[in-house]
């Protein structure tokens, strides 16, 4: 298959072009050139997709089976790229986010959920929830049904440069008693970059298109698996000291941020875990052991070190030591 990736330098875009070339796919990259990594073996074009102009001379007169793009800010940059490539590409996979569901995202949710106003046309990138609604209307636009709306919820594994999984890495490679955020039981939903793009590009070898929530099944781990796997592969002397739901809020901490990845069991931010995923599952999205997620993403850092969020939009991840002494205590 021929494919273009629009980005392809950091977290699923890299993931994106690995797994491509793993499956014997000829791509093609179209970014900026000021960051990440190009991926030996890919055709790295350089051009500013805001460029119109620079973007239609990046495609040249090429045409491709699929593109694959995980633009997250102004809408109408899909929009003008999305109309460019309607003629020359048979299928467009976008990366979108089970952030565009209005909030709170009910418990159980599944793609029929109420989403947040978007606007393909808007020049605004402020807000994620409404440029990834607006993104998937400006491809639906010049797609429709050749289009395959990936709703990732959580997205874990080498080149996360959110940076959760990372931080609690570093955190309990540094050893010593550790606040873990309770009960140990607490299910986790979420999806490996790498298992994401190679069930879309399976999507796009099969034509297979629609909207999809692309993470894993409910239970597919539990918080505590994955922090005591976290000790193992780092070799780490750390002791986990679990903490309950109640004590993570008494000690005014938040799941997600201050806690990466984990929330907690009721609120509103329980759902994060808590999403009727079976479409995506049916449509054939299999979600690695968690194991292999932890043991890549430590590898990872290890040989590059550890990621700056390209942007503020995750906010501050992470425990301050005056926080985590307060859950300690």
């Amino acid at each position: 298959m021929k494919l273009l990736v629009l980005g392809g330098t950091h977290h699923v875009g890299r993931a994106a072009v690995e797994v491509a070339l793993a499956r014997g796919d000829e791509v093609t990259t179209i970014n900026r050139g000021l960051s990440g990594v190009t991926v030996p073996g890919a055709d790295a074009r350089v051009a500013d997709r805001r460029d119109a102009e620079a973007f239609a001379s990046a495609l040249g007169d090429d045409t491709w089976d699929a593109v694959l793009d995980t633009w997250s800010l102004e809408p109408a940059v899909v929009a003008s790229g999305a109309a460019l490539l309607r003629d020359r590409v048979g299928h467009y996979g976008y990366v979108s986010s089970r952030s565009v569901y209005t909030w709170p995202i009910p418990s159980g949710a599944d793609e029929s959920a109420p989403v947040v106003t978007g606007d393909a046309a808007s020049e605004v990138a402020g807000d994620y929830a409404a440029a990834k609604r607006g993104g998937e209307l400006a491809v639906l636009e010049s797609f429709g049904d050749r289009a395959l709306l990936a709703r990732a919820g959580l997205i874990l594994g080498p080149y996360e440069v959110v940076g959760r999984l990372p931080w609690w890495l570093g955190r309990l490679a540094r050893g010593g008693p550790v606040p873990a955020p309770g009960p140990v039981s607490r299910p986790l939903q979420y999806v490996d970059a790498r298992d994401l793009v190679g069930w879309m590009l399976a999507c796009a070898s099969s034509g297979t298109a629609g909207v999809f929530d692309a993470v894993s099944l409910p239970g597919h781990t539990t918080i505590g698996a994955l922090l005591e796997e976290c000790v193992r592969v780092t070799g780490s002397t750390a002791a986990l000291s679990w903490v309950t739901p109640e004590q993570v809020e008494a000690a005014e901490v938040s799941g997600w941020t201050n806690l990466p990845i984990w929330v907690p069991p009721t609120g509103e931010l329980a759902s994060l875990h808590d999403g009727d995923t079976r479409a995506a599952a049916a449509a054939g999205l299999v979600c690695r052991p968690m194991e292999e997620t932890v043991a890549d993403t430590w590898a990872w850092l290890q040989g590059e070190g550890w990621p700056t969020p390209p942007s503020g939009r995750a906010g501050s991840i992470g425990l301050s030591e005056e926080q985590e002494q307060r859950l300690l205590s």
